[in-house]
């Protein structure tokens, strides 16, 4: 039975101006699978309590636990954790969930990655894990955000390409670019996909997250190009109050 235990807060890493990682010391933590997420739940001095679901950005084999956080400013949850939780405090959460949207290293498929804005941070727990446990399999991470200063993990994304160890990172730029930028300038469609996709006679594993709308625009275009519905793993997000 998964329950509710208290984790403290040992580092705050900034990502962007508006997403920050968590990194919690959790005491019983029993360990995840690249993928999952956690229940966080706060309570306030009248009682009131608030609850949010957070995907786990730390791989497997890390010491700490990792959340990644965006910081909605008309939300309940996020401007606490994110602006007001100091190096020390406690809270409270419920984990890990889920056992469909997760890649277990092991697998020798190519792995295509998704993700549209925060919707890299399962994504980022499956990188993390694939270098931890020497997974050489070709993997490609294809990571839409608004503008280059909204790139989260944008340094250590570099450094796990840079590694060359069969990994490629593509980024698209939805809103505006800088001088120079040599990567896509759009939304997601069907010719990135079919430059960045494995065909689908390679059978890659594909996993994509992020807003509902991205998620779903995406997996319609893979299957419409005739990726295996059943091969393509999903996990969205909307407006949950933050």
């Amino acid at each position: 039975m998964i329950r509710w235990q208290f984790a403290t807060l040992a580092e705050v890493v900034p990502e962007t101006p508006r997403v920050s990682s968590l990194y919690l010391d959790v005491p019983d933590w029993q360990g995840h699978l690249a993928g999952q997420h956690v229940d966080v739940r706060l309570t306030a001095d009248d009682g009131y309590q608030a609850e949010r679901s957070y995907s786990i950005a730390s791989a497997p084999e890390d010491r700490r636990l990792a959340l990644t956080v965006e910081r909605l400013e008309d939300g309940e949850v996020s401007p606490y954790l994110v602006g007001e939780l100091r190096t020390g405090d406690r809270l409270e959460l419920r984990g890990p969930i889920g056992g469909y949207f997760v890649w277990r290293g092991d697998e020798q498929r190519p792995l295509l990655l998704i993700g549209g804005g925060s919707g890299v941070v399962p994504l980022m727990s499956m990188l993390r894990h694939r270098a931890h446990v020497g997974n050489r399999a070709p993997a490609r991470l294809l990571f839409s955000s608004r503008t280059l200063a909204d790139v989260i993990y944008r340094e250590e994304l570099e450094r796990l390409a840079a590694s060359a160890h069969g990994l490629q990172v593509l980024h698209t730029l939805t809103r505006e670019k800088p001088a120079g930028w040599t990567g896509y300038t759009r939304r997601v469609d069907e010719a990135m996909l079919q430059e960045v996709a494995w065909p689908r006679q390679d059978a890659p594993d594909v996993f994509v997250c992020g807003p509902t709308p991205f998620v779903e625009a995406v997996a319609t275009l893979l299957v419409g190009m005739g990726h295996d519905a059943r091969s393509i793993k999903t996990e969205r997000f909307g407006a949950t109050g933050g």
